[in-house]
């Protein structure tokens, strides 16, 4: 009986080991586990108003790929609000009227970088959020590059600022996008959680932004929640005194040398 129980033990356990050895080789005790690059998120801020009940408030928006929030952008409009817009090459090909609409207001909107492809600007190959990265030094050129030009060929102005996809860098990319001679954008409230969130958290989040805030939402995502969350977010702080500003038009800082 010993036996027999024995004999099924190892034929239970032979599969489970022939997996494992598959799935996670052997490696020397030395050996130490590849490391991937190390990643930040860079905060942004502006010049405070430090006027009593008059923050100053950059308002910054993402525009990835997809189709435009009409909500938030008629609302920009209407309500005569600053903000600055981050376009990518995908998004500009398929907006042709909201990009219109951003030309025909320059008193309103700046319009940056975003990237061409929106591939995080990472010169390592790396994954995040499920997304990879440029992955060489060349890669991040050209997604900066390439960003650009669409931008250009759509009658916009050269851009200043870039902020990769994911808002996340390696310090190596961050060094070489300076070089290009671009400010990074990064930002100290995500208002909406990549558009993620639903409304009324999204409009909490924005409405809750303090003097010297930038804050960062997206303006591609016209199904979402969040959209309608962001306007009525904006009419908030219209509501409170709030002054809304561009990135151009105020001194700012941006930790991991994005600004130096």
């Amino acid at each position: 009986m010993k036996r027999f129980l024995l004999g099924s033990a190892l034929l239970l356990a032979a599969p489970s080991a022939f997996a494992a050895e598959i799935l996670a080789p052997a490696m020397p005790a030395h050996t130490p586990a590849a490391a991937g690059p190390k990643l930040v998120e860079p905060h942004l801020h502006i010049a405070r108003s430090n006027v009593s009940g008059r923050a100053r408030i950059a308002l910054t928006f993402d525009a990835c790929m997809g189709e435009a929030d009409e909500r938030i952008l008629s609302t920009l409009v209407s309500e005569r609000i600053p903000a600055t817009i981050f376009v990518t090459a995908r998004w500009l090909k398929r907006n042709p009227k909201a990009v219109a609409v951003f030309l025909q207001n320059p008193d309103l909107f700046e319009l940056e970088n975003h990237g061409e492809k929106h591939i995080p600007a990472i010169d390592k190959p790396v994954l995040v959020y499920g997304i990879a990265s440029a992955g060489s030094p060349d890669a991040v050129r050209q997604e900066v590059e390439g960003g650009a030009a669409a931008m250009v060929a759509s009658g916009i102005p050269a851009p200043h600022w870039f902020r990769g996809s994911t808002a996340k860098y390696d310090l190596s990319a961050i060094g070489q996008i300076r070089a290009m001679g671009y400010r990074i954008a990064g930002y100290s409230v995500n208002g909406d959680g990549g558009s993620l969130l639903g409304a009324a958290v999204t409009e909490k989040r924005i409405s809750s932004a303090k003097d010297g805030d930038v804050v960062i939402s997206h303006i591609n995502q016209p199904t979402h929640a969040a959209g309608e969350g962001v306007a009525k977010a904006l009419v908030d702080l219209k509501a409170k005194g709030t002054e809304f500003v561009r990135l151009q038009d105020v001194a700012d800082t941006g930790d991991d040398k994005t600004t130096e």
